[in-house]
């Protein structure tokens, strides 16, 4: 843990929470950020325009604890809430996460001592995340990646990150790059939100992993049902952008891009028991790119498990569930949340340790770093990109 020394430089860490109708998660989400072990940060909620209690809920909190700022708007979207609580803090790293998702104990202090660690030539860290289900069980998927360093052609590729409540941001990279893009809302192409912010920082700036399972992702099956091809679009929008700004980039990249996108919502929409629309998502993947899937064995496994679920849906109009972790853990709701009694989270820590040293030895991460470390030499770099054509 990070403690105060004489002459040590303890950073004001802003925590971002964007929040719309939020109340049966907002305040597990809260908790989760008051008891990290980092004690040195400032929690902005901004509501946007929430038609439920969540407004009540935050102030509610808000008086127990005066880090807790809440601030609202009308509905104007994620980007623009995350702008708006960007625009009033004071802290040296911003650390968003959505309003219902949880952080373990020392997601903080971790990405704070990872920046430190580093120069100032890295802007951003990320860590691990766990998918969890309403009660904070796992739910068997992980979002894993050991990439870092100039990781711009890589992301261009695919969201190595996965979700926005992994990351820490240094302020001087939205100083160099601005914010979040409120604009992809008021064309209803939301969803790349946070990869695009990413990209823009990973043109200046460095990455850096924290390879630990610090955040708890929530999947719910009516979150899982959203407008895909709303995300697609999104996804449309931001290589507009980029094609815009690099015009000589090749354009291979952009089909390897969509592909894993596709890949990527396919994949959610099989989570969320929807196999017929699974499937189509994994004919636009081939489509985009028919090599490139083929050699991915996620290909071949969502479609087996789409085919199966559609197969069962039509038999007995029910889905008959395809994974049921094998490790039972103490849901995080019904842990006592103590400072200085880290017992009483020794089941989850054992379970987080265990399935991280299964991560760490996994093909699919070692891959990924393999074909990190080629991406640039086989697409090239955005300065080689403004330089010649293809």
């Amino acid at each position: 843990m990070i403690t105060q020394q004489p002459d040590a430089h303890i950073p004001l860490v802003s925590v971002i929470v964007p929040a719309y109708n939020a109340e049966k998660f907002i305040a597990k989400t809260l908790y989760s950020i008051i008891e990290q072990t980092y004690k040195n940060i400032e929690i902005l909620v901004v509501d946007d325009g929430s038609q439920d209690k969540t407004a009540e809920i935050v102030r509610s909190i808000a008086q127990k604890y005066q880090q807790i700022i809440l601030l609202q708007q009308s509905n104007s979207g994620v980007a623009s809430a995350r702008n708006l609580a960007i625009e009033n803090s004071r802290g040296e790293f911003i650390a968003p996460i959505d309003a219902d998702d949880i952080w373990y104990p020392q997601k903080i202090e971790k990405q704070v001592q990872c920046m430190l660690q580093a120069g100032s030539e890295v802007g951003l860290v990320y860590s691990w995340s766990m998918d969890i289900e309403e009660n904070e069980m796992p739910t068997g998927y992980f979002r894993a990646s050991r990439i870092e360093g100039d990781v711009y052609t890589t992301l261009l590729l695919h969201y190595f990150i996965g979700n926005a409540s992994s990351i820490m941001i240094r302020r001087t990279c939205f100083e160099q790059v601005g914010g979040y893009d409120s604009g992809l809302k008021k064309q209803d192409a939301q969803g790349s939100e946070d990869w695009d912010i990413c990209l823009r920082i990973a043109e200046y700036y460095q990455f850096r992993v924290v390879p630990e399972i610090l955040v708890g992702y929530r999947q719910l099956p009516n979150s899982m049902s959203k407008d895909y091809s709303q995300m697609a679009k999104s996804h449309d929008l931001m290589w507009q952008s980029i094609r815009g700004k690099y015009p000589n980039m090749p354009t291979y990249i952009e089909r390897l891009s969509a592909s894993s996108f596709y890949m990527y919502l396919a994949n959610q929409s099989n989570q969320g028991n929807n196999p017929r629309i699974s499937l189509n998502w994994l004919y636009k993947a081939l489509k985009a790119d028919i090599i490139t899937p083929c050699f991915r064995l996620s290909l071949y496994k969502l479609l087996l498990t789409s085919i199966f679920k559609l197969l069962t849906q039509r038999t007995t109009g029910s889905v008959v569930p395809i994974y049921q972790p094998q490790t039972q853990i103490q849901p995080i709701a019904d842990i006592n949340y103590q400072k200085n009694q880290p017992e009483n989270f020794s089941d989850l820590y054992n379970f987080l340790n265990s399935e991280q040293q299964k991560l760490n030895k996994t093909m699919k991460v070692q891959v990924e770093i393999i074909l990190h470390q080629l991406a640039p030499k086989i697409f090239g770099t955005p300065r080689q990109w403004k330089k010649q054509s293809f």
